[in-house]
């Protein structure tokens, strides 16, 4: 069947999660003076609090731990790789940063284009995301993407994340969509493009990372353009 409807990730894919976090917690550093105070330099933090923040989202979806231990632990650990065991100070980051994290809400590059291209072509988008609920759909809107969308699922919306098929199931269903005319299009290798194999459904790996993974048949780009070579 001919392809009807594009599921898209929204992290990294189209919102330029990354920049956004990382200008967040630069003001957020700036503002406490802890280069100042601590004698951090922020481009170590944010490095550390990085590859903290990367494998707490990977226990996230491999469902070790929930939200709750994510939220109290990605700076609180971060701070402590630094000598710095300061709860009070870490969750002072963490509830500023979801705050303010969506005063910024740069795309990534392309994304405003190729949402337009594939409008224009009659395609129907969709959104399935691995984010928080009551963020996903703000990041959305503030970043006015959000009308491109008929759907807007997220993993709180079902209580799983992806790769778990429930997710996919369950934001199908939402839109009425059927597999064999359903594609979707993210950046991580395991969540989106090993969930959307396994659940049967055809992927575009967005390989932002340069992964290189070799496997037979797969839809790679590298950049978000890329899309009009497969759609």
């Amino acid at each position: 069947m001919k392809i009807q409807h594009i599921f898209f990730d929204l992290d990294n894919t189209l919102w330029d999660h990354r920049r956004n976090a990382y200008l967040t917690i630069k003001d957020l550093f700036d503002k406490e003076e802890i280069t100042l105070k601590h004698t951090i330099d922020f481009e170590d933090f944010h490095s550390v609090y990085h590859e903290i923040n990367e494998k707490l989202w990977e226990q996230i979806r491999d469902g070790e731990i929930d939200k709750e231990y994510l939220r109290k632990h990605r700076f609180y650990d971060t701070f402590k790789r630094f000598g710095i065991d300061d709860l009070e100070l870490s969750m002072f980051f963490e509830e500023h940063f979801l705050d303010k994290i969506l005063n910024y809400n740069h795309l990534v590059e392309g994304a405003q284009y190729i949402l337009d291209y594939l409008k224009a072509k009659d395609y129907t988008l969709h959104i399935i995301s691995n984010g928080f609920q009551e963020v996903t759909e703000r990041k959305c809107i503030l970043s006015k993407i959000d009308h491109y969308f008929q759907t807007i699922t997220s993993a709180d919306s079902v209580g799983v994340r992806k790769p778990n098929p429930a997710i996919f199931e369950y934001s199908l269903g939402l839109s009425d969509a059927k597999k064999e005319e359903s594609i979707l299009i993210g950046d991580d290798w395991i969540a989106d493009v090993i969930g959307a194999q396994n659940f049967g459904m055809d992927v575009i790996f967005f390989d932002v990372l340069n992964e290189n993974k070799e496997v037979e048949n797969l839809k790679v780009i590298k950049h978000l353009l890329q899309i009009k070579e497969y759609l």
